[in-house]
């Protein structure tokens, strides 16, 4: 199926490419710049936290990304309490950012898993205040059903704890939330390799959001090119459908009619 007719809906709002990428880590913005372009995607998550919003003189990771190509999405990175994820969305929503948001509400530092308590109280505030909100959670379908009936705009449940690299750990509950849900699901956190993103995307997710593993590879730009490709390669194979997996083979060629 072509790209140009399998687009990705959040929100009414359509795109061509189900790769996202965040800007951190990089060695410096010309290679953040570079990797974001090659990679493809269209939303680029941008951490409020390393935004100089007080003083846009100064350089600033804003100035080597063109919101005209892409759609930013300000995420509350680094919040440990719901009132301090709303109050870092209200302010990137003045600075002009976007009031398209990923909502992280983390719960410990050494984990950096999601507070669900904490992230289903923020999401109801932004959502009341007309905000879209994109929540990064744990991979439980009850959390995932909250968030939609609260009106998320997708869920983005995580695959492996963030920056981990250890792919998609728990498959099972992925594709319990894809059947509790109806909106988009993301896999956001844990993604270290192409083939990461390629089993993500044949098990059936809307999307893959990474950072880490794109920025964090010996060879950024390299990698992010694999990304793209791996997740334009694990649609196309979860929407052609794959054999069923059997414990004995079966002949490529078929033996019936064959003259001995």
């Amino acid at each position: 199926m072509s790209q140009a007719v399998d687009k990705l809906v959040i929100a009414g709002r359509e795109f061509s490419s189900r790769l996202m990428v965040g800007t951190g880590k990089y060695a410096d913005f010309r290679q953040m710049a570079r990797a974001i372009e090659v990679s493809g995607a269209e939303i680029v998550t941008v951490a409020v936290r390393r935004v100089n919003i007080s003083d846009r003189s100064k350089e600033s990771l804003l100035d080597y990304l063109d919101t005209r190509k892409y759609t930013l999405l300000p995420n509350t990175a680094g919040c440990y309490t719901a009132d301090d994820a709303v109050r870092t969305c209200r302010l990137a929503r003045e600075a002009g950012l976007s009031d398209f948001v990923k909502l992280e509400v983390l719960g410990d530092e050494k984990t950096l898993f999601p507070d669900n308590e904490e992230l289903l109280k923020a999401a109801k505030i932004l959502i009341g205040e007309g905000f879209t909100v994109l929540p990064y959670t744990s991979d439980d379908p009850i959390v995932c059903r909250k968030l939609e009936d609260l009106g998320c705009a997708a869920v983005m449940p995580l695959g492996a704890p963030i920056g981990s690299g250890l792919g998609i750990r728990n498959p099972y509950n992925i594709r319990i939330i894809m059947e509790t849900v109806r909106v988009p699901v993301i896999v956001d956190a844990g993604v270290g390799t192409a083939s990461d993103a390629a089993i993500a995307m044949e098990l059936g997710c809307d999307g893959v959001l990474m950072n880490t593993g794109i920025a964090g590879a010996d060879d950024p730009v390299a990698m992010a090119e694999a990304m793209k490709l791996a997740v334009i390669a694990g649609r196309l194979a979860y929407k052609a459908g794959r054999i069923p997996r059997k414990l004995y083979a079966t002949a490529s060629s078929p033996l019936e009619g064959m003259v001995g």
